[in-house]
Formats: C-alpha cells, sequence, structure tokens
C-alpha cells in the first residue's frame, strides 16, 4: 500500500486523531496507538488497523519509553492541548532533537498560540470561532453544527492527515521532520474557503437559510415523501431544472422564474405538496436514468444495499458483521487494503510492539511490575 513502511505513534484522543490515524492504517502505515493505563478503550471506535500498546505517560519511566518509541518513528500523531506534551518532557525540542526525521504532528482544538489554545472544546466550538457555524441553519432557527463532521473530522482529523502526508514528501528531498501545527478551528475555515471567496457573486446575499445553497431554494433541498422518507433534490442548471419540473409533472411556463428569489417560499411549499404525493421508492423510479439531480436520502441501512453503492462497494463488512465506509479515494496502483479484523483490546500488542523497538525481555518486565505499561493478551478460546 502507499504508506507501507510508515510508522506512526498515535497518542490515544478523541475523535479527530483516532480518524486520522485510521486513514494512515487505512493506507498501509503501521501504526501503535499509546493508550492510558486502565483505559476503558477507544470509544471512537476508529480503531481499524491498529496495534495498541498501554503506557502510563505520566510517569518519568513511562514517558521515556515513548521516546525510544519516537526516536525509531516516522510520525508522531499527539491531540492533546498546547504545553500538555512539554509537561510530560515530550515536547518536540525533545523528540526532534533525538530523531530529526520525525514528523510531529500536533492536533488540537484551537492551535498551539492564541489565548483560546488552553481552552477545552468540542465541534460545535471550533465550527462556532471558524465563522462557518453562523451560516449553517434553517430560515429564522437557530444555527445549528451538522453533527460533528465538519470541524472535528473533515477540519481537523483530515487536515491533519494531509499536513502528515505533506511533510513526508517534503522529508524525501530534505530527510528532514517538521512540526504540524493542525486544529479544527482553522481547518474548518479553511475548509469554508469556497464561502470566503464568494462572497461578493450573490450566493450569500439573503440572510442564513434563503441563499442558493444553505436550503432557501426550493430546488436545493430536501422534501419528504408519502411514506414519511426524504429525496433530495439539487436542480442547480437550468437544463437539470427542466427535468425536476418535468418529473414533478408541472408545467414551467405555469410557474415563476426559477431565479425568483421572492418566490422561492411559495416554490418551496408547491415541490412539498408534490413530493408529499408519492414513495420515495415511486420517485427514484420517476427520477432514475435523469440529469434531474434528485436522489433518495438513504439512512444507514439501507446505503450499503442501493445499486450504485454496492456495484462499487463503497462499504466493506469486517469479521464482526460491522459495515462501515471503505477508504476513500481509490489508488489505481497502491489501493487501501483496510483490515478486516476486531478492533484492539487496550495493551493487546504491548509486548509485541517494545520488542520490535529494541526492548528486552528484563527491561519490559521490569516495567510491568512497575506498573508503566498493561498487557491484555486475548484469552485464547476453549475447545470443547
Amino acid at each position: 500500500m502507499a504508506l507501507q513502511g510508515v510508522r506512526v505513534v498515535e497518542l490515544a484522543g478523541l475523535a479527530p486523531g483516532p480518524f486520522c490515524g485510521m486513514v494512515l492504517a487505512d493506507f498501509g502505515a503501521q501504526v501503535l496507538r499509546v493508550d492510558r493505563v486502565g483505559s476503558p478503550g477507544d470509544l471512537s471506535r476508529l480503531a481499524r488497523g491498529k496495534r495498541s500498546l498501554a503506557l502510563d505517560l505520566k510517569r518519568a519511566h513511562g514517558a521515556a519509553v515513548l521516546r525510544r518509541l519516537c526516536a525509531r518513528a516516522d510520525v508522531l500523531l499527539e491531540p492533546f492541548r498546547r504545553g500538555v506534551m512539554e509537561k510530560l518532557q515530550l515536547g518536540p525540542e525533545i523528540l526532534l532533537q533525538e530523531n530529526p526525521k520525525l514528523i510531529y504532528a500536533r492536533l488540537s482544538g484551537f492551535g498551539q498560540s492564541g489565548p483560546f489554545s488552553r481552552r477545552a472544546g468540542h465541534d460545535i466550538n471550533y465550527l462556532a470561532l471558524s465563522g462557518v457555524l453562523s451560516k449553517i441553519g434553517r430560515s429564522g432557527e437557530n444555527p445549528y453544527a451538522p453533527l460533528n463532521l465538519l470541524a472535528d473530522f473533515g477540519g481537523g482529523g483530515l487536515m491533519c492527515t494531509v499536513g502528515i502526508l505533506m511533510a513526508l514528501f517534503e522529508r524525501t528531498r530534505s530527510g528532514k521532520g517538521q512540526v504540524i501545527d493542525a486544529n479544527m478551528v482553522e481547518g474548518a475555515a479553511y475548509l469554508s474557503s469556497f464561502l470566503w471567496k464568494t462572497q461578493k457573486v450573490g450566493l450569500w446575499e439573503q440572510p442564513r437559510g434563503q441563499n442558493l445553497l444553505d436550503g432557501g431554494a426550493p430546488f436545493y433541498t430536501t422534501y419528504r415523501t408519502a411514506d414519511g422518507q426524504f429525496m433530495a433534490v439539487g436542480a442547480i442548471e437550468p437544463q437539470f431544472y427542466k427535468l425536476l419540473i418535468k418529473g414533478l409533472e408541472l408545467k414551467s411556463e405555469e410557474l415563476p422564474d426559477q431565479m425568483s428569489v421572492t418566490d422561492w417560499p411559495e416554490m418551496k411549499k408547491r415541490f412539498a405538496d408534490v413530493f408529499a404525493q408519492k414513495t420515495k421508492a415511486e420517485w427514484c423510479q420517476v427520477f432514475d436514468g435523469t440529469d434531474a439531480c434528485v436522489t433518495p436520502v438513504l439512512t444507514f441501512e439501507e446505503v450499503a444495499h442501493h445499486e450504485h453503492n454496492r456495484e462499487r462497494g463503497s462499504f466493506i463488512t469486517d469479521e464482526e458483521q460491522h459495515v462501515s465506509p471503505r477508504p476513500a479515494p481509490l489508488l489505481s496502483i497502491t489501493p487501501a487494503t483496510p483490515s478486516a479484523k476486531r478492533d484492539p483490546f487496550i495493551g493487546e500488542h504491548t509486548e509485541d510492539i517494545l520488542k520490535e523497538f529494541g526492548f528486552n525481555q528484563e527491561e519490559i518486565d521490569q516495567l510491568r511490575s512497575d506498573r508503566i505499561i498493561e498487557s491484555n493478551k486475548p484469552k485464547p478460546k476453549a475447545n470443547l
């Protein structure tokens, strides 16, 4: 795979960090997750393809173990607030001195500087500070966060992954590692570059929820069907809008101009009345094979069985029969081959990892005796 041979040390954290580590693992990196001793496990369930080492970083001997791991690693992924790693004597000035080739990726909410850098926060807070949250929501309603996808996973985990890949590529020329300051606020803001760049072209002149792409337009929104399901409509271009009107069995000459903003609220009501007359399956029959840009809103139970996704193999099933999206994008020569194995237990690979990084059995036994590490090998199944 594309990242074969790349060693990543991921310090356990919440969703953005584990997602970044999973992407790297899916594309071939050897990702070892450093879990807290006594931890209940990865609540994010994003441990595919990783191994787990349980280590107490708050004790000097535990921090020393991590330094030895990082001396042989390519990437360190840490998810803490500013100053936490420095307090543990694990800051970049120490680790990069011991391993100048190390990519030190810092994934935080607010970044490594600024008055908010030591504050706690979650996706909705990062999205708010980025400016993006002010643009999301229905007309006349409060802004609302679209789950925790934009800041945590888009602006955070995915942007951090991009930073790591760029740093790895640059290292092929300079031979040097570097520090990555990835944070959810700036990552989410960067994702919104289109909004900033189109401020003066007429796309966002109306209040929130009344514009072309934020649910204001009758031809770019969702509609409830007769069976309580939903259809998504995105017929922006005139030729696509014409096909939408045809599918709804309406007459163009009896309707206001598509771009008459003052008529949009009434048009939305009219379209809603029409969509409510057929089931989701019936509307699929109407619009399938057309360029009307009308598609069903699929549930998680439906999505893997949809003919398009099924033909492409867009969703995969692991050995525990859990369904999840296949890694993207597809690479023609070195595609991702995600692990189908269960997620690792906390500390399942502690001893194996330490041996790979040069620790002898006597050192490992002493670390276990001092409760610096934890080893939780799965118990063999009894023969019945």
